[in-house]
């Protein structure tokens, strides 16, 4: 493991970057009617950086790379697939999303977004696989909740209930 900061790496925006291209996409999405929720565990112990649903009912997951080399090393993201209808990389502007074009990160399957903290502009349509309609029923009743109960938190930091009742 590096000593080095990850900001620091010439080639990475750091956490604020990172949420500032979290920014700019779910600004994007709001003028799509996509409504998306940042940090979303998966059922399948991964956790997709945005995840959102489209007013026609669409789950759409985002993966943010702001790192050339957490680009690169990715081997992970295909297990994303199983749990969208559109998968989307986000990029910051600067970020060579060229690379987005090699065949490993299935350029006929998956969108790219450019975005910054104001705004973001998709360079890359994500194609549509449908979901089987059960998945995405679970997946967006799953979001759904996951909403309130963040919703729910924010109301009440001392009153949420970790584990379901029933």
């Amino acid at each position: 493991m590096s000593s080095v900061p990850l900001t620091s790496l010439p080639d990475a925006c750091g956490p604020q970057g990172a949420l500032a291209v979290v920014r700019g996409v779910c600004r994007l999405f709001q003028r799509h009617d996509i409504f998306a929720l940042s940090e979303v565990p998966l059922r399948n112990n991964r956790r997709a950086d945005l995840m959102g649903v489209s007013a026609r009912g669409e789950v759409v997951i985002v993966e943010i790379k702001c790192a050339r080399a957490d680009l690169l090393g990715d081997q992970k993201w295909p297990e994303y697939l199983d749990y969208c209808d559109r998968f989307y990389w986000a990029v910051p502007a600067g970020f060579e999303h060229e690379l987005l074009e090699r065949e490993a990160f299935a350029p006929e399957r998956s969108g790219v977004i450019v975005a910054d903290a104001y705004d973001a502009e998709i360079v890359r349509p994500a194609a549509l696989h449908p979901l089987a309609s059960a998945r995405r029923k679970t997946e967006t009743l799953r979001l759904a909740r996951m909403a309130m109960r963040r919703l729910t938190h924010l109301h009440d930091p001392d009153g949420a209930v970790e584990q379901p009742l029933f």
